[in-house]
C-alpha cells in the first residue's frame, strides 16, 4: 500500500502565462487534466538556453544545474517597476522597508494543490506575497524566520522555502536560480544565513496539519514533478 496519497497532475507555465491574466473557468491560473492515477505531475520542456530576461522558462531542461550557478551576481532584480508602483510602494513603506532585492512575478501552490499567481518581493529585511488581482498583501515572512531553501539537483522552476514557526511555501519561478541567490546573500552577513538544501525529493508543510513531498525525475524531453501528500494528514 503506497504511504501517499496521490493528487492532480498540473502543468507549470512559463513566463508569458504568468504575464497573461487571463484565467480560466474554475477561476485557477492554468487548465489542468487528472491522469488515470489522480498523481499531480509537470512535464518540463527541454529549451534550456535562453536567459531569464523575459523568455520562456530558462531552466527547464534535462541538464543538471551547477550549484556554483546559483550564486551568481544580480544587477537590479527589479522585474515588475516597484517604484512606479503606488500599492506596492505603500506595503512596503508600511513595514519600514525600503530596499528592494527582488521583484517579479510567480507562481505559488496552495495547500490544495492550486496554482495562484502572486507577485514575490525580496527585501533585506521580508518576503513579501501579493495577489496582483486584487491588490491584497498575503503574506508578509521575515527572512530571520526562514531556515532553508530546499530545491532539486535539476532544471525545473521548483523551490521550498521553509519556515519552521508557520507554514512553508513551494513556489515556481523562471528565475529561481536568483530568487535563491538573493536570498541567500541577504542573509549571508547575519547569523541567520539561510541554508540551501539540494534534493530531487523533499517534504515541506504545505499547511499547519498538511505534509507534502515533492519528487523531481529526468524523463525524455524534461523533467517529470509529482506532487504526493503524506497518508495520515488532516485534508
Amino acid at each position: 500500500m503506497d504511504r501517499f496519497k496521490s493528487l492532480r497532475r498540473v502543468q507549470v507555465p512559463s513566463q508569458e502565462t504568468l504575464d497573461d491574466h487571463s484565467l480560466d473557468n474554475n477561476g485557477d491560473d492554468v487548465p489542468r487534466t487528472l491522469d488515470k492515477g489522480g498523481e499531480q505531475e509537470d512535464h518540463g520542456g527541454g529549451d534550456e538556453g535562453r536567459e531569464a530576461s523575459g523568455d520562456p522558462h530558462p531552466f527547464i531542461g534535462m541538464k543538471v544545474s551547477r550549484r556554483a550557478s546559483i550564486y551568481r551576481e544580480c544587477t537590479d532584480g527589479d522585474y515588475i517597476g516597484v517604484e512606479s508602483d503606488p500599492y506596492l510602494k505603500k506595503i512596503l513603506s508600511k513595514q519600514g522597508d525600503t530596499t528592494v532585492l527582488f521583484a517579479d512575478k510567480v507562481l505559488k501552490f496552495t495547500g490544495s494543490g492550486k496554482m495562484k499567481r502572486r507577485i514575490l518581493l525580496i527585501t533585506d529585511f521580508a518576503i513579501y506575497l501579493v495577489d496582483p488581482e486584487a491588490d491584497s498583501l498575503k503574506r508578509r515572512i521575515a527572512l530571520a524566520a526562514v531556515d532553508r531553501l530546499c530545491l532539486s539537483q535539476l532544471s525545473d522552476n521548483f523551490f521550498a522555502i521553509i519556515i519552521p514557526t508557520e507554514y512553508d511555501l513551494l513556489m515556481a519561478s523562471i528565475r529561481r536560480k536568483e530568487i535563491i541567490s538573493v536570498l541567500v546573500e541577504a542573509t549571508k552577513s547575519t547569523s541567520e544565513e539561510i541554508e540551501v538544501v539540494y534534493s530531487n525529493r523533499f517534504e515541506y508543510h504545505a499547511a499547519a496539519d498538511m505534509v507534502k513531498e515533492v519528487e523531481f525525475e529526468e524523463v525524455d524531453g524534461g523533467i517529470k514533478t509529482r506532487f504526493r501528500k503524506k497518508e495520515g494528514e488532516a485534508e
